[in-house]
């Protein structure tokens, strides 16, 4: 499978057509942006980690009865997946306040939730990916009830797995977004899980892992992110 037109290009990723209309190749970048692109530089090597990651985790979800997008792991920085029609719903999960969620209720980051919560936002961007809920969805017809619920489900069911997933390995998963896209009527998982959209926590430090440290300019960016890998894919065949 070859590249062929290039379809999309975002902060993160490079979306290009096969020669199957049903796959797509993601090529992983190594630019970074944070606080809705006002802030950007490079991640050295960001790419090929998180496309491992993105795989393993994948693969791991897929095998717990998630269905996502991913098909093939195909180097370093590409990787096949279903095409999809996303929907313009990012599905956040919170199980430790931290981030936005901090400052909208004044609670101490760090404070554990007793149950998880799942937020929406609009995709957009231009807008800064506003907080939504079921009623803007409903109304400005971004995905049917019967999704919605679908999306919530999904949510919460993956939460549960990569809790203990990412426990098992000695992080501490406070917080990540999920998108979903449409596939021959189903919907699918889809974009990656990795330090970019993900806080990640040392388990016993509570140092961070992910890519608040490129945010907040807290240092040994790469580094962390090399140590996300190792406990990922440390022993797991891509």
């Amino acid at each position: 499978m070859k590249r062929q037109k290039q379809l999309y290009e975002g902060k993160s990723k490079i979306i290009f057509n096969t020669d199957d209309p049903d796959l797509v190749i993601q090529y992983f970048k190594d630019d970074a942006s944070a606080f809705n692109g006002v802030k950007k530089g490079t991640i050295v090597d960001k790419g090929v980690i998180n496309n491992h990651i993105s795989a393993v985790i994948y693969r791991f979800l897929e095998s717990k009865g998630i269905p996502t997008h991913y098909v093939e792991h195909m180097s370093d920085r590409e990787q096949l997946t279903k095409k999809l029609d996303i929907i313009m719903v990012e599905v956040v999960l919170r199980n430790v306040v931290a981030g936005s969620l901090a400052k909208r209720m004044g609670r101490p980051e760090g404070e554990v939730l007793k149950n998880p919560i799942l937020e929406f936002y609009y995709k957009d961007d231009d807008l800064g990916d506003p907080m939504i809920n079921e009623y803007h969805i409903r109304e400005f017809g971004l995905a049917t009830d019967d999704e919605v619920q679908q999306l919530k489900d999904f949510g919460f069911k993956i939460n549960d797995l990569l809790v203990e997933y990412f426990k098992e390995r000695g992080i501490r998963l406070v917080d990540y977004k999920l998108e979903f896209g449409r596939h021959q009527g189903k919907i699918l998982l889809g974009d990656e899980i990795s330090p970019d959209g993900c806080r990640l926590w040392d388990l016993k430090t509570d140092e961070k892992l992910d890519k608040d440290r490129f945010r907040f300019n807290l240092g040994k960016v790469e580094e962390k992110y090399q140590e996300v890998y190792n406990l990922i894919c440390g022993d797991a065949k891509i």
